[in-house]
């Protein structure tokens, strides 16, 4: 009981923090006003593939939340327990009863809630405006693309604390971070198009995997619930429809990225447990 009371008052105190943050405002006006943008410019009305009205919305708003999120949730998280640990505030925080594991999951949650809650806003009021003004509402889109988002997020936030806790300053963490993010980038398309054209591999191999990148999973997931054939990836599509069904890698691009999440967050909170690094 006692740790779960321990565990709370971190959340709390990570969120009280962050909202004082200029970047945590600046970041929930960013999507906020994204989508305010893309009512008024008339996206809704556009076509792709079939699709018009919000599920156009929708698809770009995942676009641009990929190129958005992972690295504001590196370069905001990556500081947190190295920082914490740099400005002696983690050895007031620890001298009260409250025990390592709290403290890191305490961050890890109150972090997750800071920066899913404006994404999921900006979204929900996208859906609001739209039932306000007789525009259909993809309620299965909304819903999946949600938990995509939550996916997405747990898992670049595993990642940053693992790194945060491993970390030796601030630099190394943030350095670590950024070049993790320029990889997992490139390994969409660009390396793995250099292995192809270079090795002469087997596809499959090679398709499979880059699959192992949660932003490639992202990416295809996203694809394949507004383009079910995935004319968009071009012969790639074929492996993967080939390989699974639709269903299955929705429900895989959802669980990846968490397992994947909560692998790195329990290695990082282990390494944080066994150091003792106040």
């Amino acid at each position: 009981m006692k740790s779960f009371e321990s565990l709370k008052e971190i959340i709390y105190s990570d969120i009280r923090q962050n909202l004082r943050s200029r970047w945590f405002w600046a970041y929930s006006i960013l999507f906020g006003g994204f989508v305010a943008i893309m009512f008024t410019s008339g996206i809704t009305e556009s076509q792709i593939i079939g699709f018009v009205g919000l599920s156009r919305l929708m698809v770009t708003f995942m676009q641009i939340s990929m190129a958005i999120l992972p690295i504001y949730v590196l370069i905001s998280t990556v500081r947190s327990v190295v920082g914490d640990r740099e400005n002696s505030v983690m050895e007031y925080i620890l001298s009260l009863p409250i025990s390592f594991s709290s403290y890191f999951w305490g961050k890890l949650i109150g972090r997750f809630i800071i920066i899913f809650t404006p994404v999921f806003i900006a979204l929900s009021g996208a859906v609001a405006w739209a039932s306000l003004t007789n525009i259909d509402v993809p309620w299965d889109l909304f819903f999946l693309y949600s938990a995509l988002l939550a996916s997405l997020v747990f898992f670049f936030l595993g990642l940053s604390m693992y790194i945060s806790a491993k970390a030796s300053s601030q630099d190394i963490a943030v350095s670590t971070a950024f070049i993790i993010w320029l990889f997992l980038v490139a390994f969409i398309d660009l390396i793995l198009i250099g292995i192809m054209l270079r090795m002469r591999g087997n596809p499959d191999l090679i398709i499979g995997l880059g699959m192992l990148n949660p932003l490639q999973i992202f990416r295809t997931g996203s694809l394949i619930l507004f383009d079910p054939q995935l004319t968009v990836m071009g012969t790639a599509s074929y492996y993967v429809l080939d390989t699974v069904s639709r269903s299955f890698f929705i429900a895989f691009s959802i669980l990846y990225p968490i397992g994947l999440g909560f692998l790195f967050a329990f290695l990082g909170n282990r390494y944080f447990n066994r150091n003792d690094v106040v």
